[in-house]
This record gives C-alpha cells, sequence and structure tokens, in this order.
C-alpha cells in the first residue's frame, strides 16, 4: 500500500454501488483537485452527515484533514485525523496527516511518535523515512538549543538579583536578553521550567523601574498564548498582585503592566494556540472563574485611593478592550451583564468624579472621557430591552442616591454623573435628565458665584445641548443663560463653555445651508472667538480642547471652513493640541469632526432633480447646499490642511493608545485620510508624511465603513505610487487583507475597480505577495469580476488575474479539466476593448510559456482561436503583437501537431512579415516561430536564411 500526500483526498477502497455518501465524496475529490477546498470541506462534511459505513467515515474523516491541513487550519487537521485513527488504529494515511499537523503545531514529541507507527507499518516508505528524519532533526536542534539555554537563563537571573550589579551594562544587557528569550515560545517555555515565574516575582518586589519593566515583559512572553502557564502564573504572583502593578506612579511600568493582563486575559479567554500541551494541562482550573477574578480586580482598582491617574486610565482601557463582544455574532455577553451588576457604580464613581482633597477618589477629564466611552460599549453589547431597562434603573438609582439628602456637593456630583452618561449611552443620559429636579438645577448652578459649580453645570447643559431630544428645549430656555455666561462672565473658562453651548445650538441645520440657528454673521463671530482661544497657549488644554469642540460644530458652515483653512495659526495650534501629551486626549475627536467637515468628507448624495421639484410642489423643506461646499472650494480646502501639516498630525493621532481614539473616531480619520487622496498629485505628500503607515490600522480596525474608507485610501495610493516605497518592508504585506475587502458585493462599483487595480501592482512585485492574495481568499472574487458587465472591472480583474498567473496554484486552476477559464482569456483576447486585449493575451502568454500543456488545449476552447491569434499578430499595437507572438511561439514549442495546424494557416505568411520588421522582440519571438517549424520539417528555410 503507498501512501499519497498530505494534501490527496483518497478514493473508497471497495466499490458498494452508487449512494449519497458515494456521490458527495466524489465530489469532493474534484473539488479538491481543482483547488477548491472550502468546497471540498463541505461535501466531506455533508457526506458525514449522512448515515455512512464506518469505513467510510474513516475515509472522509482523513479527506477533511487534507483539507485541513491545505487550508492551513492544524488545530482541525489534527482533530480529523484523529477520529479516522479512532475508526482504525492502523490507518496509517491518517496517522501521517496528524503528524503533520502536529509538526505545524509545534508539538513534535507527539508528531514523532505518529511517524514511527507510520514507518513501522511500512518501513519501505520513502515519504515516511524522509519525514521521520527531517522531524528528528528538529527535535535535535531543539534539544541543543534548551540545553544551551539552562545555563544562560540562570546566569542571567543571577546578574539581574546580584545587588553588587545595580545600574550596570551587564545588568541591562541581562535584562534585554530574558525579554528577547521569552518572546520565542520555547526560550519561554525554559524560563517558566527553570523557576522563572519566583524570580521574576523577586524581580518585581524590588521596586526598580529598569527590572519591574523587564520582568514584566518576560511575563508577556511565558503567558502568550498559553493558558496552562498563565494560569501556573497567576497562581504564583496572585492576580491582584499583577493589577496593583497597574496603578503605580511611573507611566512606562504602568503600561507594561497593562500589556501584561490583556495578554494574560486573551490567553484565558482563547485557551491555548501554540506551544507545549500535555501535563500541564492539568492545573488548569475554571478559566471563567479566572477571568471573573481579573475583571473584579480592575473595577475594584478604579476606586481604590492612591492609584495614579495613569493606572486608572489604563484599568479603564483593558475594560473597554476585554469585556464587550468582539461582534454581535457571538451571543454570549455574559461577562458585560456581569460587570453591569458588580461594577456599575464604580464606573459611574470614575465618570462623576469631582475634585477631591486628599484621601478621597479623584478623577481626571481623560478617565470620566474613558468612563464615558466604557459604560457606551456596555450599553451597546445589551441585547434586549430587559437588560437596558436593568442598566437605566442602576444608573437612576445612582444618580438619585447623590442628588437627593446629600446636599449641593451631592448634586453636583449627580450632575457631573449625568454629564458622563450624556457622553456615552446618551440613551441612559436623556433619561438621567428627565429624574425630577435635574434640569432644574442644572440651569440654576449655571448662575452660581463658584466657578467649579458653574463648570459643571454648564457642561452638563452643554452636553445635553448636543443631544437632538434636549436641543429644542434648551434652544428655548438656555439661549439667553448661555449668552449672559459669555457676555458677563470673567472667567475664559466659563466663557469658552457658555460659548460651545451657543456653537452647538448655532449648528443645529448642520450642513443645510437653509436651516441656520443664529443671524447672518453670527456663527463666523463665534468661530473667530473659538480660533483666538485656540491659539492662546497661556490657556491651559483643558480650556482649550472646548473651543475645539466649538469648531467641530461651527465648521459645519462654509465659511467658517473658509476662514478656518486661511488661519495658518490657528490650524498649527489644532495640530499641536491633538498630539499625545500635548494636550487631552479627549480632544481628538473633535479634531477628526472638524477635519471632516473642512473636508466635505461625510457621505452626501445629490437629490434627485425630480423629487426636489415634487419637493418643493409640496411644500416640503428642501436642503440646500452652500455656494462654498462645492468641489473647487472643497480641492483648495484639501490643499491648505496639507501644507499646514494635516497627515502628520493624523499620524500621531492614529499612533495613540487612548480609548478614546473609539471606533467612530476612526472611522472620522478614515473618512479625511480618503479625501486627502481623492487627487493623485496629493497622494506623494500624504505618503511622504506617514500617511501610509497610518491608514493600515485604520483598515484593519474600527466600523465596518471606517474599514472600507481607509482600505480604498490604501487602494488609491497603491496604484499611483511605488508599493514597496508606500509600504516598505513587511507593511507591504500587511496592504493585501484591506484591498480583498473591496471586492466584496457590498462595495461599491468604484472601489472594486480601485482594488484589482491596486492588487494587479501588488501581484506583479513577488511570489510571497501572491502567496499572500491567494491565501486571502482573493481569487474567485477575482475571477468573478472577469464576468462582470462593467468593462473597466472587467478589464481589471483579467490584469489582475494575468499578474496572479505567476503563481503555481492559479495556473493549476486553468490546467484541471471541466473549467472555462482558459476559454474566457481566449475569447477576451480577440475583444473590441484593445486594454482587455492586452490584459487577456498577456496573461494567455504568460500560461502557455509556464504551463505548456494548456497549448494543445487553445484549438480545442474556441472555434475562433486561428482569427484571434491572427488578430494579435496584425494589430498595430506592439505590445499586444507581442504577446500575440509569444503565444504563437509557445504553442509551436509545445507540439509539432499544433505547429502544423499554425504553418497551414495565414499565421505563416504573417510570421514571416513580422521577421523583416525592425529588430524587437516581436521580430525575434516570429523569428524564433520559424526556425522551430523548419525543425519540425514543417516548412524550409529560405536561401538567405538559416
Amino acid at each position: 500500500m503507498t501512501v499519497s500526500g498530505p494534501g490527496t483526498p483518497e478514493p473508497r477502497p471497495t466499490a458498494r454501488g452508487a449512494s449519497s455518501v458515494e456521490q458527495l465524496r466524489k465530489e469532493g475529490n474534484e473539488l479538491f483537485k481543482c483547488g477548491d477546498y472550502v468546497g471540498a470541506l463541505a461535501a466531506y462534511t455533508q457526506a458525514l452527515s449522512l448515515d455512512a459505513a464506518p469505513q467510510d467515515q474513516a475515509i472522509l474523516h482523513r479527506n477533511l484533514a487534507a483539507c485541513h491541513l491545505k487550508l492551513e487550519d492544524y488545530d482541525k487537521a489534527e482533530s480529523e485525523a484523529s477520529k479516522a485513527i479512532e475508526k482504525d488504529g492502523g490507518d496509517v494515511k491518517a496517522l501521517y496527516r496528524r503528524s503533520q499537523a502536529l509538526e505545524k503545531l509545534g508539538r513534535l514529541d507527539q508528531a514523532i511518535l505518529d511517524l514511527k507507527r507510520c514507518v513501522s507499518l511500512e518501513p519501505k516508505n520513502k515519504l515516511f523515512q524522509d519525514a521521520l528524519r527531517n522531524i528528528g532533526g528538529q527535535i535535535q536542534e531543539k534539544v541543543r538549543y534548551m540545553s544551551s539555554t539552562d545555563a544562560k537563563v540562570e546566569q542571567m537571573f543571577q546578574i539581574l538579583l546580584d545587588p553588587e550589579e545595580k545600574g550596570t551594562e551587564k545588568k541591562q544587557k541581562a535584562s534585554q536578553n530574558l525579554v528577547v528569550l521569552a518572546r520565542e515560545d520555547a526560550g519561554a517555555e525554559k524560563i517558566f521550567r527553570n523557576n522563572g515565574v519566583q524570580l521574576l516575582q523577586r524581580l518585581l518586589d524590588t521596586g526598580e523601574t529598569d527590572l519591574m519593566l523587564a520582568a514584566l515583559r518576560t511575563l508577556v512572553g511565558i503567558c502568550s498564548e498559553h493558558q496552562s502557564r498563565t494560569v501556573a502564573t497567576l497562581s504564583v504572583l496572585g492576580t491582584r498582585r499583577v493589577v496593583s502593578i497597574l496603578g503605580v506612579e511611573n507611566q512606562a511600568v504602568s503600561l507594561a503592566a497593562c500589556h501584561l493582563l490583556h495578554v494574560i486575559f486573551d490567553a484565558l479567554k482563547e485557551g491555548v494556540k501554540k506551544g507545549f500541551r500535555g501535563k500541564e494541562g492539568a492545573i488548569i482550573v475554571d478559566p471563567s472563574r479566572e477571568l471573573k477574578v481579573l475583571i473584579s480586580n480592575l473595577l475594584e482598582l478604579l476606586t481604590e485611593v492612591g492609584v495614579s491617574d495613569q493606572g486608572r486610565d489604563n484599568a479603564l482601557t483593558l475594560l473597554i478592550k476585554l469585556v464587550p463582544r468582539k461582534s454581535p455574532k457571538d451571543p454570549n455577553n455574559s461577562l458585560t451583564l456581569w460587570v453591569i451588576d458588580q461594577g456599575l457604580k464604580k464606573i459611574l464613581e470614575v465618570g462623576g468624579s469631582m475634585p477631591a482633597p486628599p484621601g478621597e477618589v479623584t478623577g481626571t477629564a481623560n478617565s470620566r472621557m474613558s468612563a464615558s466611552i466604557l459604560l457606551s460599549k456596555l450599553f451597546d453589547d445589551l441585547k434586549c430591552d430587559a437588560e437596558r431597562e436593568n442598566f437605566h434603573r442602576l444608573c437612576e438609582n445612582y444618580i438619585k442616591s447623590w442628588f437627593e439628602g446629600q446636599g449641593l456637593a451631592g448634586k453636583l456630583r449627580a450632575i457631573q454623573t449625568v454629564s458622563c452618561l450624556l457622553q456615552g449611552p446618551s440613551e441612559a443620559g436623556n433619561r438621567a435628565l428627565e429624574l425630577s429636579g435635574v434640569m432644574e438645577s442644572v440651569i440654576a448652578l449655571c448662575a452660581s458665584e463658584q466657578e467649579d459649580e458653574q463648570l459643571v453645570a454648564v457642561e452638563a447643559l452643554i452636553h445635553a445641548a448636543g443631544k437632538a431630544k434636549r436641543a429644542s428645549f434648551i434652544t428655548a430656555n438656555g439661549v439667553s443663560l448661555l449668552k449672559d455666561l459669555y457676555k458677563s462672565s470673567e472667567k475664559d473658562s466659563i466663557r469658552i463653555r457658555a460659548l460651545v453651548g451657543l456653537c452647538k445650538l448655532g449648528s443645529a441645520g448642520g450642513t443645510d445651508f437653509s436651516m441656520k440657528q443664529f443671524a447672518e454673521g453670527s456663527t463666523l463671530k463665534l468661530a473667530k472667538q473659538c480660533r483666538k482661544w485656540l491659539c492662546n497657549d497661556q490657556i491651559d488644554a483643558g480650556t482649550r480642547r472646548w473651543a475645539v469642540e466649538g469648531l467641530a460644530y461651527l465648521t459645519f458652515d462654509a465659511d467658517v471652513k473658509e476662514e478656518f483653512v486661511q488661519d495658518e495659526a490657528a490650524l498649527k495650534a489644532l495640530f499641536q493640541l491633538s498630539r499625545v501629551g500635548l494636550g487631552e486626549r479627549s480632544v481628538l475627536f473633535a479634531v477628526a469632526s472638524a477635519l471632516v467637515n473642512c473636508t466635505n468628507s461625510y457621505d452626501y448624495e445629490e437629490p434627485d432633480p425630480k423629487m426636489v421639484e415634487l419637493a418643493k410642489y409640496a411644500k416640503q423643506h428642501v436642503p440646500e447646499q452652500h455656494p462654498k461646499d462645492k468641489p473647487s472650494f472643497v480641492r483648495a480646502r484639501v490643499k491648505k490642511l496639507l501644507e499646514a501639516g494635516v497627515v502628520s498630525a493624523m499620524t500621531c493621532m492614529v499612533k495613540t493608545e487612548s480609548p478614546v481614539l473609539t471606533n467612530s473616531c476612526r472611522e472620522l480619520l478614515s473618512r479625511v485620510f480618503l479625501a486627502l487622496v481623492e487627487e493623485v498629485a496629493d497622494r506623494g505628500t500624504v505618503v511622504a508624511q506617514g500617511g501610509g503607515k497610518a491608514l493600515l490600522p485604520l483598515a484593519l480596525e474600527g466600523t465596518d465603513v471606517g474599514q472600507i474608507k481607509a482600505a480604498q485610501a490604501l487602494a488609491k495610493l497603491t496604484i499611483t505610487s511605488n508599493p514597496e516605497m508606500t509600504f516598505p518592508g513587511e507593511r507591504i504585506y500587511e496592504v493585501v487583507r484591506p484591498l480583498v475587502s473591496l471586492l466584496h458585493l457590498s462595495c461599491s462599483g468604484l472601489q472594486n475597480f480601485e482594488a484589482l487595480m491596486a492588487l494587479t501592482n501588488l501581484a506583479g512585485i513577488n511570489e510571497r505577495l501572491r502567496q499572500k492574495i491567494l491565501k486571502e481568499k482573493a481569487v474567485p472574487m477575482i475571477e468573478g469580476y472577469m464576468f462582470e458587465e462593467h468593462e473597466m472591472i472587467r478589464r481589471a480583474a483579467t490584469e489582475c488575474m494575468s499578474n496572479m498567473a505567476m503563481c503555481k496554484e492559479v495556473q493549476d486552476l486553468f490546467v484541471a479539466e471541466g473549467n472555462d477559464r482558459l476559454k474566457l482569456l481566449v475569447l477576451y483576447s480577440g475583444e473590441d476593448d484593445e486594454l482587455l486585449r492586452r490584459a487577456a493575451a498577456g496573461g494567455l502568454a504568460m500560461l502557455t510559456s509556464l504551463r505548456p500543456s494548456l497549448c494543445s488545449r487553445i484549438p480545442k476552447v474556441t472555434t475562433h482561436w486561428l482569427e484571434i491569434l491572427q488578430a494579435l499578430l496584425l494589430s498595430p499595437n506592439q505590445e499586444l503583437q507581442h504577446r500575440g507572438a509569444v503565444v504563437v511561439l509557445n504553442m509551436v514549442e509545445a507540439s509539432k501537431e499544433i505547429a502544423s495546424a499554425l504553418m497551414e494557416s495565414e499565421v505563416l505568411e504573417i510570421l514571416s512579415v513580422l521577421t523583416r520588421g525592425e529588430e524587437g522582440p516581436v521580430t525575434r519571438a516570429a523569428t524564433a516561430c520559424l526556425r522551430k517549424a523548419v525543425e519540425y520539417g514543417l516548412i524550409k528555410p529560405n536561401q538567405d536564411s538559416e
């Protein structure tokens, strides 16, 4: 018995007559041979669901293992092969496939056992012998490495824990080496097995910044994607101890602890993804319990006295990232419900915090903003009305507990909490505003003589004004109050907030030119004052942030946009404030909103003229566009922003680790980037200022709309610039996935076209990029667009497929029997569209060069094949001529029979004429054709030639 490779499904060894199982298995085999592994997987799985005999089940399981190996899903490949072995312990093919999967998973000790079993069953099988030698070599190498690192690990810890080595270069090098070693799984395992966690605990206990950072970063390597080591680490260090490091004053240490806790959470939630599994699996306890202990400690940290502002912010960031579901498709939101029940009051306490005396919990603007985002994420993660009603009840009870019977301080705390809710889950904030006495207290406190009381009340009024439900109430009752505060207050902090409230109310009509709230020129005056405050660097960053908030609303007005982009000082101040560390991070959304308005990158559709006439006839309101929002004005504003350095500022915004960079904020930045690269002439500037690098994370994370916008911007850059310079190093491979996402049917025709053009450029660079495109399952979608009615999309898809034809797997698709891929290329080579002909002929030339067997099939796919080739050879376009000549040359060289058919047609005469033309690639190809025909004896050479 011989064994085929791991990617070849087996036929059944016995024939029992046709059956549904048999038919599905055969269908799966055919799909597998054609390279459609997903289709084969579906066919085999369907066959298994039927009442198959045990022997058939074994075959189907090992065929499924072959599919999973091809799809690089090695965990499932191992599982399916194991099921086949359960049916038959001597199934040599299943054993071999399982060994392949185990090797890929890094479990060499288990893989070699399967291979030894294979060799014992088939001692003469060379495939098994080679595989056994190969894996044996890998194990020996690993043993040598592990042995050599034993002494190194011990030596590193001796240096790090030696009090005599304090602050030396030797100690610094040892810490760096330890971190580097832990990044490799084998190194992390070695540290772990050499009492590493206990020694790292001693490093943490020293309190020295460098040693603590080294210990935390090494623990990241130990815990990364390894559940058993993570649980063992927590049992030694204690969850409480690890979380407490988050609250230290040193920012670097706090961030390192934040990273470690994120890794621990992922390891507990996802389980082992790589590395050693086996004996230590016995120490794994219920991960859901460990997760809740971790989350509970993070919630406790929020309200602990003495925790640093950075630590509290990092704890909130972790909760934002870890608690809500990653996708609404996941039905399990139990962790969110648990956090709401156990920790909502603690989150509200941070969100409603006020400047406090020592001994009490205080909070920064960043902490309050992060609390708002966390509350919004939790609320959005709720699935039904009952869950939302419970959230509302808990919020309202908390606000009432402060508002009633706690005096003025309690009322201020309650109002601050309402502001937090209005910035987060606004539905909950609006309900809180409706509680008895809350809105009245806000209005009354706006007139307070105490600045801190006024600040809280005015900010609550501003946040309420941003919600449509309350805007009309405040327009009627609060405008005069805000105007009085703006005019009469002597404190800039109050005046600027009152101004923002007026800005919000003044922009209620959005971009609709006919729906202005204030008198002509009022918005320009407000905007001028906002710019003045923004440029005043003597004012604290928190107050200047409110000026940006005001501009974010006022820039709906095109007159304001025009003045703003002309003010270089204001733009410079805006960009400076947006950079992390130079201002409050909560300014990011306001900056992004202002930029979206200035570039008109929000969604806008031209109204149908007929519908406009109908609306006017019915006396309905018709939105009007401002004359200065026309494309020529927008292009001019984009130029001004680019000159001011907008790309550099946005790149810094994308890099921020703050939770304030929400998915909505990412979407706004993606919209602006797309507007900036609209003009080909501007793309070089965007690339030079780091725009390509910044777009990658935006295209991979955020809202669906935001990711698509960023991907389209990436496509535009890839089309018109050298991708290897725009995305240097490994970054170029990260571009593929966003581009492939634009091929989905939900995207517009323009997005499809630009993605195909960009992928064409990438596919022409190197084999690794073609493999990446293949791995992202783009080829079937590219094929689909080759049938598109729109000629530009059809042409781009054909050109992309021609470049992908350099890839062996794509060549296999054309070679496989029973498909019309080759026929389509031949027919497209005879189309009227010259660019389509060029793309198709290029693909044909490539395929016939790399796979000569296809040459004999060209005459079979269409009766017009000769006419098509002749038309290519006679084309006035030199490029088409050359591609046609290469196809003919490949066919002549492929077989004498095809060469004979060509020489008996007008092709001979055409080639003879071409050989007498000006020296070039076409002449050389034509001459080579005739020489080969002479060699076959099909024609005789001329007297004056060879």
